[in-house]
Protein backbone atom coordinates (compact mmCIF):
# COMPACT_ATOMS: atom_id res chain seq x y z
CA UNK A 1 0.00 0.00 0.00
CA UNK A 2 1.01 3.61 -0.96
CA UNK A 3 0.41 6.47 1.95
CA UNK A 4 0.22 10.07 1.01
CA UNK A 5 1.18 12.57 3.56
CA UNK A 6 -0.96 15.51 3.04
CA UNK A 7 0.89 18.44 4.49
CA UNK A 8 1.90 22.24 3.00
CA UNK A 9 4.94 21.56 5.60
CA UNK A 10 7.59 19.66 3.77
CA UNK A 11 9.81 19.07 6.60
CA UNK A 12 6.80 17.37 7.90
CA UNK A 13 6.54 15.27 5.04
CA UNK A 14 10.61 14.48 5.14
CA UNK A 15 10.24 13.89 9.01
CA UNK A 16 7.32 11.26 8.39
CA UNK A 17 8.91 9.77 5.18
CA UNK A 18 12.27 9.12 7.20
CA UNK A 19 10.54 7.13 10.27
CA UNK A 20 7.93 4.96 7.70
CA UNK A 21 10.90 4.16 5.98
CA UNK A 22 11.43 0.47 5.39
CA UNK A 23 7.23 0.16 6.49
CA UNK A 24 5.60 2.06 3.79
CA UNK A 25 5.86 3.64 0.78
CA UNK A 26 5.48 7.33 1.26
CA UNK A 27 4.33 10.60 -1.17
CA UNK A 28 3.75 13.81 -0.49
CA UNK A 29 0.49 16.21 -1.23
CA UNK A 30 0.69 19.63 -0.51
CA UNK A 31 -3.17 19.84 -0.53
CA UNK A 32 -4.65 23.27 0.67
CA UNK A 33 -6.70 22.00 3.72
CA UNK A 34 -9.45 24.69 5.34
CA UNK A 35 -7.99 24.89 8.94
CA UNK A 36 -10.64 23.26 11.22
CA UNK A 37 -11.01 24.52 14.61
CA UNK A 38 -11.70 22.75 17.83
CA UNK A 39 -9.17 23.07 21.48
CA UNK A 40 -8.22 19.00 20.54
CA UNK A 41 -5.49 18.48 18.05
CA UNK A 42 -7.38 15.20 17.36
CA UNK A 43 -10.48 16.99 16.26
CA UNK A 44 -8.66 19.19 14.05
CA UNK A 45 -6.76 16.31 12.58
CA UNK A 46 -10.09 14.17 11.59
CA UNK A 47 -11.31 17.35 9.84
CA UNK A 48 -8.24 17.84 8.00
CA UNK A 49 -8.47 14.22 7.00
CA UNK A 50 -11.77 13.94 6.22
CA UNK A 51 -11.53 16.71 3.46
CA UNK A 52 -8.40 14.93 2.21
CA UNK A 53 -9.83 12.44 1.49
CA UNK A 54 -12.67 13.25 0.10
CA UNK A 55 -10.58 14.58 -2.55
CA UNK A 56 -8.21 12.11 -3.19
CA UNK A 57 -9.86 9.47 -2.42
CA UNK A 58 -6.50 7.16 -1.70
CA UNK A 59 -5.14 6.20 1.87
CA UNK A 60 -3.02 9.14 3.69
CA UNK A 61 -2.41 11.05 6.95
CA UNK A 62 -2.36 14.26 8.13
CA UNK A 63 -1.41 15.36 11.08
CA UNK A 64 -2.16 18.45 13.34
CA UNK A 65 0.11 19.67 16.46
CA UNK A 66 -0.47 21.82 19.44
CA UNK A 67 2.24 23.49 21.60
CA UNK A 68 1.04 24.18 24.72
CA UNK A 69 3.25 26.45 27.39
CA UNK A 70 1.74 25.63 31.05
CA UNK A 71 2.28 29.12 32.62
CA UNK A 72 0.05 30.23 29.47
CA UNK A 73 -2.92 28.12 30.45
CA UNK A 74 -1.58 25.74 27.40
CA UNK A 75 -1.16 28.84 24.84
CA UNK A 76 -1.18 28.58 22.32
CA UNK A 77 -2.52 25.23 21.92
CA UNK A 78 -4.41 24.45 18.68
CA UNK A 79 -3.27 27.81 17.81
CA UNK A 80 0.46 26.72 17.94
CA UNK A 81 1.41 27.80 13.69
CA UNK A 82 -0.57 31.14 13.57
CA UNK A 83 1.07 31.90 16.83
CA UNK A 84 4.34 30.91 14.93
CA UNK A 85 3.54 32.86 12.31
CA UNK A 86 2.62 35.72 13.98
CA UNK A 87 4.95 35.93 17.28
CA UNK A 88 7.57 33.96 16.19
CA UNK A 89 9.99 31.92 18.47
CA UNK A 90 11.27 35.50 19.67
CA UNK A 91 7.68 37.01 20.80
CA UNK A 92 7.12 33.63 22.49
CA UNK A 93 10.55 34.04 24.08
CA UNK A 94 9.22 37.67 25.21
CA UNK A 95 6.22 36.24 26.58
CA UNK A 96 8.00 34.40 28.82
CA UNK A 97 10.12 36.60 30.50
CA UNK A 98 10.27 36.80 33.88
CA UNK A 99 8.79 33.04 34.08
CA UNK A 100 9.74 30.62 36.43
CA UNK A 101 8.03 27.59 35.30
CA UNK A 102 9.35 27.44 31.64
CA UNK A 103 7.65 23.83 31.46
CA UNK A 104 5.65 23.32 27.78
CA UNK A 105 4.65 20.19 25.64
CA UNK A 106 3.78 19.43 22.12
CA UNK A 107 1.20 16.73 21.06
CA UNK A 108 0.37 15.75 17.47
CA UNK A 109 -2.50 13.61 16.11
CA UNK A 110 -2.13 11.68 12.78
CA UNK A 111 -5.65 10.84 11.44
CA UNK A 112 -5.32 7.83 8.81
CA UNK A 113 -8.09 7.91 6.12
CA UNK A 114 -9.14 5.05 3.83
CA UNK A 115 -12.12 3.45 2.19
CA UNK A 116 -12.90 2.02 5.84
CA UNK A 117 -12.74 5.36 7.69
CA UNK A 118 -10.89 7.44 10.20
CA UNK A 119 -8.18 6.34 12.99
CA UNK A 120 -6.91 9.13 15.35
CA UNK A 121 -2.68 8.05 17.05
CA UNK A 122 -1.74 11.01 19.30
CA UNK A 123 2.15 11.35 20.70
CA UNK A 124 2.72 13.94 23.53
CA UNK A 125 6.57 15.04 24.24
CA UNK A 126 6.97 17.34 27.33
CA UNK A 127 10.42 19.84 28.21
CA UNK A 128 10.55 23.30 29.20
CA UNK A 129 11.70 26.58 26.56
CA UNK A 130 15.21 27.73 26.88
CA UNK A 131 16.02 31.45 27.18
CA UNK A 132 17.76 31.91 23.78
CA UNK A 133 17.22 29.58 20.40
CA UNK A 134 19.60 26.45 20.25
CA UNK A 135 20.24 24.33 17.27
CA UNK A 136 20.70 24.21 13.53
CA UNK A 137 18.17 21.51 13.04
CA UNK A 138 14.45 20.94 12.81
CA UNK A 139 11.36 23.37 12.36
CA UNK A 140 9.12 25.60 13.82
CA UNK A 141 9.51 25.96 17.81
CA UNK A 142 12.57 23.13 17.96
CA UNK A 143 15.08 25.58 18.49
CA UNK A 144 13.19 26.85 21.82
CA UNK A 145 12.67 23.37 23.13
CA UNK A 146 14.83 21.82 25.49
CA UNK A 147 13.95 17.77 26.12
CA UNK A 148 16.60 16.60 28.52
CA UNK A 149 19.45 18.67 27.90
CA UNK A 150 18.99 19.55 24.42
CA UNK A 151 16.65 21.66 22.30
CA UNK A 152 14.76 19.24 19.42
CA UNK A 153 16.41 21.47 16.85
CA UNK A 154 19.99 20.44 18.67
CA UNK A 155 19.22 17.35 17.69
CA UNK A 156 19.48 15.09 14.31
CA UNK A 157 16.84 13.71 12.38
CA UNK A 158 17.44 10.39 13.33
CA UNK A 159 17.23 11.26 17.05
CA UNK A 160 14.11 13.74 16.72
CA UNK A 161 12.33 10.58 15.04
CA UNK A 162 12.83 8.58 18.31
CA UNK A 163 11.78 11.07 21.08
CA UNK A 164 9.26 13.40 19.24
CA UNK A 165 5.47 14.35 19.47
CA UNK A 166 5.35 13.29 15.88
CA UNK A 167 7.29 10.27 16.63
CA UNK A 168 5.20 8.73 19.04
CA UNK A 169 1.91 9.75 17.52
CA UNK A 170 3.95 7.85 14.07
CA UNK A 171 4.68 5.11 16.12
CA UNK A 172 1.44 4.12 17.25
CA UNK A 173 0.35 4.19 13.56
CA UNK A 174 3.33 2.21 12.85
CA UNK A 175 2.07 -0.45 15.18
CA UNK A 176 -1.76 -0.48 14.24
CA UNK A 177 -1.21 -0.44 10.81
CA UNK A 178 1.09 -3.33 10.41
CA UNK A 179 -1.53 -5.18 12.62
CA UNK A 180 -4.49 -3.80 10.70
CA UNK A 181 -2.57 -4.24 7.03
CA UNK A 182 0.02 -7.07 7.71
CA UNK A 183 0.41 -7.93 3.71
CA UNK A 184 0.63 -4.02 2.89
CA UNK A 185 3.81 -3.22 4.50
CA UNK A 186 6.96 -3.41 2.08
Amino acid sequence: MKLTIVTSNVNKAVEVAAFLKGVLEVTHVPLDIPEHRSAEVGEIAKGKATYAYERLRTPLIVDDTGFSIDVLNGFPGPYAAYVLHTLGNAGILKLMEGEKSRKAHFTTAIAFADESGIHIFTGTIHGNLTATPRGINGFGYDPIVDVDGRTLAEMSLEEKSIISHRALALAEFRDWFLKEYPSSSR
